[in-house]
């Protein structure tokens, strides 16, 4: 690492986490459609993005077409998402809240970055008293009886190359110079790009994927390892 990334890994102004195989350890939009009944024609669906994203990463539109394929293949209801939400409380990842608490404590804030969805992370983030203003993903949108009516497409996350540009907004609002983000996928790694993260830690805890261990600037199994760093 550079003298610049050193600084910025121990002394962050900012952190950035992925939530899906990171912050939490579930996968939220996989989960939510086994739930619905589609979670096999769903999972295809990601693998797919999966590959996609690890060999061209930014600047077109897939994304946000593998997104409208995959919710249109769901088409969840308002009513489903809240029954989701009651049935399946999120899995924290072991070690999240108290590295939340730390870097709260040391004046340093803490920002979710996903491409999932809003209906489901902010309760979470209101369970860890981060802000909503700082949860950054994706939103479902329903019509006047709470039937599915597609995806806000102007949220950041909802297309190639969203992550890095959610980063750069946050450095130009609130005037931070660097930022660590942690992610455990090929669009989390992207959010390194230039302008964006100064430190891309990759997380494996949940997940082992080697190429975004042979390409982060640090490479994690477990969250206290970020927490012993920090201290």
């Amino acid at each position: 690492m550079t003298r610049l990334q050193l600084n910025a890994l121990f002394h962050p102004q900012a952190v950035c986490f992925d939530v899906d195989s990171t912050f939490c350890e579930d996968e939220s939009i996989d989960e939510l459609a086994a739930y619905l009944g589609v979670g096999e024609q769903v999972a295809a669906l990601t693998a797919r993005q999966v590959v996609v994203d690890s060999v061209a990463m930014g600047g077109s539109v897939e994304f946000k077409e593998a997104l409208r394929t995959r919710l249109g293949v769901m088409k969840p209801r308002r009513a489903d998402v809240e029954h989701f939400l009651r049935d399946h409380p999120h899995r924290v990842t072991p070690g999240i809240p108290e590295l939340v608490a730390l870097l709260r404590s040391r004046g340093q804030e803490v920002f979710l970055v996903s491409g999932g969805f809003r209906q489901i992370i902010h309760p979470l983030a209101e369970s860890l008293g981060i802000p909503l203003s700082h949860v950054f993903a994706n939103s479902i949108l329903f019509d006047s009886e709470g039937n599915y009516a597609g995806f806000d497409e102007s949220e950041f996350t909802c297309r190639s190359g969203g992550k890095p540009a959610a980063i750069r907004h946050i450095k130009d609002k609130y005037g931070y110079d660097s930022i660590v983000m942690v992610g455990d996928g090929a669009t989390d790694l992207e959010a390194r790009s230039e302008g964006a993260a100064t430190v891309f830690v990759g997380y494996g805890g949940v997940v082992v994927r080697k190429n975004i261990a042979e390409k982060a600037d640090w490479y994690i199994l477990d969250i206290q390892q970020l927490i012993d760093v920090l201290k």
